[in-house]
């Protein structure tokens, strides 16, 4: 009747996603936890690629705490080489054969979600072609990253193996910058350590490593690095990550070859004295614009606010780059879990560039450092000890 409440939204069956998702972008919901917007719930996902993670489907037959069957149905097309429960096909089919598969698990349906930044007008059309008009499709926008942004022990741990492997790598390859030997340049530099990962486990690099030598290439943040050769009173950049299991780690640290000038010890140091700063500002409920603030304004206050020229930081996990952001206008909120770079720097031609970088894990009391790579000066390590 007229006076009769609406009644409530029904829940959304089916969230579509391109990105490859693993175990950490479905935790969140392994316990029965579901996370949607408006309210809604979800009780499957759906992506658009294949899986990563070979341990989903034994962490999602776990029962939730209240000892409850898990409230979400996950569909999958690709055999993990274990024994799957809730799959429609044991290996990778085409989209339209995965779109089937979709229809006919949501039977009875009336509203699906989808992703709405990442589908494709296109792919939108056959999906709406596909479920008929008795559906309705519900955009939906960034359901899977803010679920899989705050890390459990179990991603955690696997970023921190990837931290280590960055670690150990550089400890190897930054001493010969102490004493270059004539023509090393910034790609043979990259390649050892990439491949040092490698045979430490890493299945290889979380992105493309910089390397970034003198008062040109190491003024430029993001250098990809070249034939240019390595010598003496260069500053060189080295930002370096291990991929491990689908999780990323990042972290940069800044070397002098030879004797430090007064300058570069001094930009160094200050760096470091921001960088400090913003590892001691990590802690639960500090906005990413509080958090680039506290590394801003030590910069700022040397007289040098021109030259940090990018953000303080970004989570890392299944991306190198994904939320939450610490720049000047991030209102992102850091929570427990969340896994964060510190990452002041600044850069100018005639100078080159000093960036020093650490990831840490925000947890209830502030932050743990997960990169463990010297940066109390600015000369390079000697050879770890065997």
């Amino acid at each position: 009747g007229r006076g009769s409440a609406a009644p409530p939204p029904r829940p959304i069956s089916l969230v579509f996603s391109p990105h490859g998702i693993s175990y950490a972008h479905l935790a969140p919901w392994a316990s029965g936890h579901l996370v949607a917007e408006a309210a809604l719930p979800l009780t499957a996902l759906l992506h658009g690629r294949a899986l990563e993670a070979h341990a989903l489907w034994s962490a999602m037959a776990k029962p939730d705490p209240a000892g409850q069957a898990p409230q979400a149905r996950w569909l999958t097309f690709q055999n993990f080489g274990g024994e799957p429960e809730l799959t429609f096909s044991a290996s990778p089919v085409s989209a339209a054969e995965t779109l089937a598969h979709v229809v006919s698990a949501c039977g009875g349906a009336s509203r699906v979600g989808f992703e709405a930044a990442h589908v494709t007008v296109l792919e939108h059309e056959r999906q709406r072609s596909a479920f008929g008009a008795g559906v309705s499709l519900v955009p939906r926008v960034g359901v899977v990253e803010s679920g899989r942004r705050s890390k459990d022990d179990h991603e955690i741990a696997l970023i921190e193996r990837a931290c280590s492997i960055a670690d150990a790598a550089l400890a190897e390859v930054a001493p010969m910058l102490a004493d270059p030997p004539p023509g090393l340049t910034e790609a043979e530099v990259r390649n050892r350590l990439e491949m040092r990962m490698r045979e430490l486990g890493a299945s290889g690099p979380s992105y493309e490593t910089i390397v970034a030598t003198g008062p040109v290439n190491a003024a430029l943040p993001h250098h990809r690095p070249t034939a240019t050769v390595i010598e003496r009173g260069h500053t060189v950049v080295i930002d370096v990550g291990a991929l491990v299991d689908g999780y990323h780690s990042d972290m940069t640290r800044t070397f002098v070859v030879g004797e430090p000038s007064t300058r570069q010890r001094e930009w160094y140091e200050l760096v470091l004295a921001a960088q400090l700063a913003g590892l001691a500002a990590v802690r639960p409920g500090v906005t990413g614009a509080e958090l680039d603030a506290a590394c801003r304004e030590v910069i700022a206050a040397a007289g040098m606010a021109d030259l940090f020229v990018h953000g303080t930081g970004h989570g890392v996990g299944l991306l190198i780059h994904e939320d939450p952001y610490a720049n000047r206008v991030s209102d992102a909120v850091l929570q427990v879990g969340d896994v964060v770079t510190v990452e002041p720097g600044v850069y100018r031609g005639d100078f080159g560039g000093i960036r020093i970088e650490d990831l840490v894990v925000v947890t209830s009391d502030g932050c743990r450092v997960l990169t463990t790579s010297p940066k109390d000066s600015p000369c390079p390590p000697s050879p770890p000890t065997t």
